[in-house]
């Protein structure tokens, strides 16, 4: 059997049964773009510990299409972590007498560049926000005060927020549907099992949840005249407000960022935060902000000396 074809098996009786249908997306695309393509017309009783690892090579040094360059090693990672699982699931089954891919070497993983907005910047979004006529923006100022991920904020409804005890519960998250069968976009379970939480919402922001649900109407916080929005049109909403106040550009997800560098600076436990980011645990945390940590660190470290 040409692996190929076994992929195909795998992706639709092994994976879509047990996983999130965003993870089966995620698998299929890599598995359509990346891996049929290169090596899914080798024998799978044929292919060798070394065959993988050259592939793996292969995708690290040229495996970007467009760009020519290699894929990151994120990437990277994730394609092995697929192979794996198909040819586990293989050598289970009897489809071969030998698994290839239990010896690979994977990649170093390069951690991601934490972008945050400044103080400075970001009152001018604020500021932005507030002057704003859309209501729908309104999304900017809670992910700033609430670290939500952009899915997280756009799935809420109103019946998620208790307004008398200033509480907002992340119990779903959407996404796009790049299918587009059923609909713009795919309500789901949150990002992970950690992800479901509950998070107290700052007093302040408290009357302005009240005069937004006042204006919106509806079943959805953030909405366009009643419609719920997708994560791309929002994207780019951010977009275009960054460039119209003249703030240099970052993506959406510099705004939990950004609450969270506020979080530290503020002095608040990596424990809390991490449970408000809806982090698996504070290791997580402090590994994605050890560069805000150590600033407030060496903020800390200068009251004491002002001792000497």
């Amino acid at each position: 059997m040409k692996y190929r074809e076994w992929l195909k098996i795998w992706l639709d009786n092994y994976v879509q049964p047990s996983s999130k249908a965003r993870t089966y997306e995620h698998y299929e695309y890599l598995c359509r773009t990346h891996v049929a393509p290169c090596i899914g017309d080798a024998e799978m009783r044929e292919i060798t510990p070394v065959y993988l690892q050259m592939y793996i090579s292969r995708l690290l040094s040229e495996g970007n299409s467009v760009t020519g360059c290699g894929l990151a090693s994120n990437t990277v990672n994730t394609v092995i972590t697929l192979m794996q699982g198909s040819f586990r699931a293989a050598f289970a089954s009897g489809e071969i007498d030998h698994d290839p891919s239990e010896k690979i070497k994977r990649p170093k993983k390069t951690g991601k560049k934490v972008e945050c907005f400044s103080v400075g910047d970001q009152k001018r979004i604020e500021s932005a926000v507030i002057c704003h006529n859309k209501p729908k923006m309104f999304g900017i100022i809670l992910c700033l005060y609430t670290g939500m991920r952009i899915g997280e904020a756009l799935a809420l409804e109103w019946s998620d927020v208790n307004l008398d005890k200033g509480l907002i519960y992340v119990t779903k998250s959407c996404r796009d549907n790049k299918s587009g069968v059923g609909g713009k976009r795919i309500v789901d379970t949150p990002k992970t099992v950690n992800s479901t939480r509950v998070i107290p919402v700052p007093k302040q922001l408290i009357p302005m949840l009240k005069q937004h649900k006042a204006e919106s109407g509806g079943r959805w916080i953030i909405s366009e005249d009643g419609e719920p929005v997708t994560v791309r049109s929002y994207q780019r909403s951010f977009e275009l407000l960054l460039k119209r106040i003249g703030v240099e550009h970052k993506g959406f997800h510099a705004l939990r960022h950004t609450f969270a560098t506020r979080a530290i600076e503020c002095g608040m436990d990596v424990k809390s935060l991490s449970e408000i980011l809806g982090h698996k645990n504070p290791t997580v945390t402090l590994e994605l902000y050890v560069h805000s940590l150590m600033e407030h660190k060496k903020e800390m470290m200068d009251r004491i000396g002002q001792a000497l």
